[in-house]
């Protein structure tokens, strides 16, 4: 024969009914800051967690899962950027072109001579949600090859 669960009761005298609300902030709440990161001699992969909580927002009190409220990143120095051990001869991207035998791959060492922006931007896309809202937090990301860009802040994250 199978147990019964007990039954609990509980009387509305014994205790008072509070209504607690949750507060989700709104869109417009809440001000973007702007990040500079310099990647000279950073490890890719530490990096660019960081980078993606920033760009989610997760550094703020208000964080919400469903909105955007993430912070602006600007990346310089992404060519001198750095994997440990020996992954940087091991380690290989791939991407198809949508042709039948399309499959390309490159190696790390390659792309980071000839595009190192899209070294950083692919490993914080990856840690971003693949959704909409992942696209529209990707877009907050500015990553230079050089330790100047046009609208510097001067407000380091490391």
């Amino acid at each position: 024969m199978l147990r019964q669960k007990p039954k609990f009761y509980r009387s509305e005298s014994n205790f008072e009914r509070v209504k607690l609300k949750t507060y989700i902030p709104k869109q417009d709440d809440v001000q973007g800051k702007w990040y500079v990161v310099d990647a000279n001699g950073k490890i890719l992969g530490r990096l660019a967690t960081r980078i993606a909580s920033v760009l989610r927002g997760k550094n703020r009190p208000q964080f919400t899962p469903h909105l955007d409220l993430g912070d602006h990143v600007i990346v310089i120095n992404a060519g001198k950027v750095r994997l440990s051990g020996k992954k940087a001869g091991i380690k290989t991207y791939f991407h198809h072109t949508g042709y039948p035998g399309g499959l390309r791959e490159e190696r790390f060492v390659d792309l980071l001579k000839r595009k190192p922006e899209e070294v950083i931007a692919r490993a914080v896309k990856g840690m971003l949600p693949h959704t909409r809202l992942g696209a529209r937090q990707i877009m907050k990301l500015k990553v230079y090859v050089f330790n100047f860009c046009h609208f510097f802040v001067g407000l380091f994250i490391s």
